[in-house]
């Protein structure tokens, strides 16, 4: 399905034709968005009539509103903010972009991280808005088994609320909210059942003009007493009142509470309707929302048009609310719905329908189904305990399960069926541990797959599994597999995705690629790309038709290709996948999006680098802290920093994102934390701190690096010769290319011209196809001459000359220094990245002093040619020419 969002919440209720109008507390309204008011809550029982006066405020204020109606499925956090962005979204379609699909992947989210990334794009938002929450009342303040509950997401969207929403909370209760708090600051606006109850000229009003009566000054008068305002109770009144020849007696005798004033003119509605409109209200009153063909679907009675009996309960006001202009979707009032449901259990105890709930709600299931409508067909399916059904619908793929609401709907189906269905229908145990894994629960997996290891082996009772029980087994070992790669258990993967491949049936493209997936991931893991990308490419055909198994497989097979060095097509494979994901309204997007980052900075596009980046750190924040994917954003756009010059806040970045990891014991992110540490350190020219860390980690490309900068070019050779050798051997393209192009830049430190160009034509070679830049570029000063020397020769112009142009870009100082030719121009205003010695440093204070090299031989006590050494090693990490430009330049870099 495109989404799982149901549109009709997001309706505002049209106004009705026939309308009191209550301008009174229309400016109440008003009042609220001119002042420091966060909130307008509208509190009171049943029937004093909060949406229809919020619907006729919006119709008329003139500014943009949002709606949600919100029902029981919305106690849960993650379903309550993906409607709440939802209807955000019909403000600026930009709020949440990013957000819907995180809450709806198989991670459990961060609930904090999505209000702060939330409440941040609604500042963005310019013209003021309104977003009206309707029936909040159903929210449970304390949900069973839920650790953050809705009223404290709201309150914290409250403390920190953009000045341009407003929020509107209609409510039979109040919410728990800090309202007393809020009142305390001007921040609450009310209105209560005091406020919102008619007054004698609206109740005249109202009796008179909406609902067709003749009554009396008097009578109103008194029908306004007895019901104290309260407009659903004169709405009842009124219906019972009709066809009533003496209404001063039926006033009269019009008393009691509310509840039971209720109560009694249910009784009273309800017997004075045509038979087939009493079989109509009870039997379609299972249904959340209805329109004309289901309510004909549910009844089954060729003499009822279910779209005319909703046509005229609209007309007589019979608790019947339209969901959208075209009145093709309508739903009950609430509590309307509620009594109904109460007497439609009575009447099939007593024996007097012609079938139970059950029945109403499978052949409404049925109509869901054929309509493609599968979520809600699953939902009644469960609503009837139809196990059968629902399993077929689970079976068949129907339901979109790897949403997380659906998932959880499922979860708690299945967990509130006893042990010994479960026990009789083993796979339902397997659906248990894969709705768990795509709610984000792996806690108790494990269980429910010893569970149905045990259902098998008690039918099989040492009997060989026929063809269903082998699937089952595979099934069984395929969610393990997933178990097993969640928790980075390569070897523990590798065994059971085999096992899955070995039982499942050939027909079970499902689980078939999960497993499949499972392996590809387990073999990158352990660095068997080859094998890794023949995995994904399997479980890529054995996805067909499930997209949530298709994206997940291009994406590895997306960095695979970057592995290779094909960046063209690693950039088409993680697009591809961006779009299957919006046609599914984004689940997550967050690998494909870091994914074309790294493309994007290595074709030296930075701007469109740091946007995918921003954007994936913003959606791997939604998931737990337990989760790793932020750290690869992170020390992504440190290095991104790095590439700008911006030294001090990526260091500061790492040093945060390396506290994460250990905070986290993410193993396997602290090599990459320590590589980008080290790149700062060599920067900040504290090569002693460099060297350690590289050496400590076992990085052989820092270590390098490390040498080239302390000027032992041989030593770093010694590293990266041994280190390519084995990268060609394991056939891993990037990392042998990282080392081509190192080796060519340790050659020319050490002089060797000719195995420089020689070495650095390799890499071009190797490179040019997937339009590599930054990976010459950030090898500075050195590379910049090396490509000049190269490009003298002819070779592989047009490349050269883009990166030329691209260190040329890099460069380019701000001053006027057109005098010089463009490539010296490069090499001038480019960074210091070979630091100077502390004996060169103080030599280039000694020379910055107007000293003579005599002078400042005698001053160190050192002898004339060991000077005149310093200074040409200084004037070559300098990039100049004299003593003058050497001052200048370390002017310019802070050296002196």
């Amino acid at each position: 399905m495109a989404t799982t969002i149901l549109a009709t919440k997001l309706f505002v209720p049209p106004p009705r034709s026939k309308i009191v109008l209550r301008p009174r507390l229309v400016e109440r309204l008003n009042e609220c968005l001119s002042s420091s008011c966060r909130l307008m809550l509208i509190s009171a029982s049943a029937g004093f009539g909060k949406t229809t006066l919020v619907s006729e405020w919006c119709a008329g204020f003139g500014r943009p509103v949002a709606w949600l109606s919100l029902d029981e499925r919305d106690n849960d956090p993650s379903r309550f903010l993906t409607y709440f962005i939802a209807a955000s979204q019909t403000i600026n379609a930009e709020i949440g972009a990013g957000l819907l699909g995180a809450l709806q992947s198989p991670q459990p989210p961060s609930i904090e991280s999505i209000l702060t990334t939330l409440i941040n794009e609604i500042a963005t938002v310019q013209d003021n808005f309104v977003l009206v929450l309707d029936d909040f009342h159903v929210i449970d303040s304390k949900p069973v088994g839920v650790s953050t509950s809705v009223d404290e997401v709201l309150t914290f969207l409250l403390d920190h609320l953009p000045a341009q929403m407003h929020l509107v909370i209609v409510t039979r209760e109040d919410p728990h909210l800090p309202l007393a708090r809020l009142r305390v600051r001007g921040q609450l606006s009310e209105l209560r059942a005091a406020d919102l109850r008619f007054t004698p000229a609206e109740a005249a009003d109202f009796l008179n003009q909406v609902m067709g009566l003749n009554l009396s000054a008097e009578e109103i008068a008194a029908l306004e007493t007895r019901t104290e305002g309260w407009i659903a109770g004169l709405q009842l009144a009124a219906l019972s009142m009709q066809g009533h020849k003496d209404t001063a007696g039926f006033i009269q005798s019009f008393t009691g509470s509310h509840h039971f004033v209720l109560d009694y003119l249910m009784e009273e509605v309800l017997g004075r309707q045509p038979e087939n409109i009493q079989a109509f209200l009870l039997r379609t009153s299972i249904l959340d929302r209805m329109c004309g063909s289901l309510c004909d679907a549910v009844l089954l009675d060729p003499s009822t048009s279910g779209q005319e009996i909703l046509e005229r309960l609209e007309h007589i006001n019979l608790f019947i609310v339209p969901l959208d202009n075209e009145r093709r979707w309508y739903r009950y009032h609430h509590l309307f719905a509620e009594l109904l449901r109460q007497r439609l259990q009575q009447s099939a105890s007593l024996g007097n329908e012609e079938a139970g709930p059950a029945e109403y709600h499978i052949r409404a299931s049925v109509w869901f189904e054929d309509n493609d409508l599968m979520i809600e067909a699953f939902q009644h399916a469960t609503a009837a305990n139809d196990i059968e059904r629902a399993e077929r619908l689970m079976a068949e793929g129907k339901v979109p399960l790897h949403f997380r609401d659906v998932a959880t709907t499922t979860l708690n189906w299945l967990e509130a069926l006893p042990r010994s269905v479960m026990d009789a229908r083993p796979w339902l145990w397997v659906r248990s541990a894969t709705s768990a894994l795509m709610s984000g629960q792996a806690t108790g997996v494990e269980e429910k797959l010893h569970a149905a290891e045990a259902a098998v082996s008690a039918t099989l009772q040492g009997a060989e599994p026929d063809e269903k029980t082998s699937d089952l087994i595979g099934q069984i070992a395929a969610v393990r597999a997933t178990l097993a790669h969640i928790r980075y258990h390569p070897e523990v993967t590798i065994i059971q995705a085999g096992r899955a491949l070995e039982y499942l049936h050939p027909d079970n493209l499902h689980f078939r690629s999960r497993a499949t997936w499972s392996l590809g991931f387990a073999y990158k893991l352990q660095g068997k790309r080859a094998a890794a990308r023949e995995a994904y490419t399997e479980a890529i055909r054995l996805a067909s038709g499930s997209i949530y198994y298709t994206v997940l497989t291009s994406n590895g097979l997306g960095e695979l290709q970057e592995s290779e060095n094909q960046l063209y097509q690693a950039a088409e494979t993680y697009r591809h996948s961006l779009q299957l994901l919006s046609e599914q309204g984004k689940l997550n997007a967050s690998e494909e999006d870091i994914g074309l980052a790294r493309i994007y900075y290595e074709w030296d596009e930075l701007d469109a680098a740091e946007m995918h980046a921003q954007q994936s750190l913003q959606q791997a924040r939604l998931y737990d802290r337990t989760i790793d994917r932020f750290i690869i954003c992170e020390v992504f756009l440190a290095r991104l920093k790095l590439a700008r010059g911006e030294v001090s806040e990526a260091a500061t970045m790492l040093a945060e994102t390396e506290q994460s990891v250990r905070q986290n014991n993410f193993v396997q992110r602290i090599p990459e934390v320590a590589a980008a540490q080290v790149l700062v350190l060599l920067r900040q020219g504290d090569l002693s701190a460099a060297g350690q860390l590289a050496q400590a980690h076992e990085l052989p490309l820092s270590q390098a690096r490390v040498l080239i900068a302390q000027n032992d070019p041989s030593a770093a050779l010694a590293v990266l010769e041994p280190f390519r050798q084995r990268m060609e051997a394991k056939g891993w393209a990037d990392e042998r290319l990282k080392a081509i192009v190192l080796q060519a830049v340790a050659q020319y430190a050490h002089s060797e011209m000719d195995k420089a160009t020689e070495l650095l034509v390799e890499a071009l070679t190797l490179a040019e196809p997937g339009g590599f830049i930054r990976l010459f570029v950030d090898e500075g000063i050195p590379m910049a001459q090396l490509l000049l020397e190269t490009a003298s020769h002819g070779v592989m112009p047009d490349y050269v000359a883009k990166l030329l142009a691209a260190f040329e870009a890099e460069k380019q100082k701000s001053e006027d220094k057109t005098s010089l030719p463009p490539a010296r121009r490069l090499i001038e205003s480019a960074p210091l990245i070979e630091a100077l010695s502390q004996r060169e440093l103080e030599i280039l204070k000694l020379i910055a002093q107007g000293l003579s090299n005599r002078e400042i031989g005698e001053r160190l006590f050192l002898a004339l040619d060991t000077i005149k050494g310093h200074n040409r090693k200084i004037f070559d990490k300098l990039q100049v020419q004299s003593r003058t430009e050497a001052i200048a330049r370390a002017h310019e870099l802070g050296l002196i």
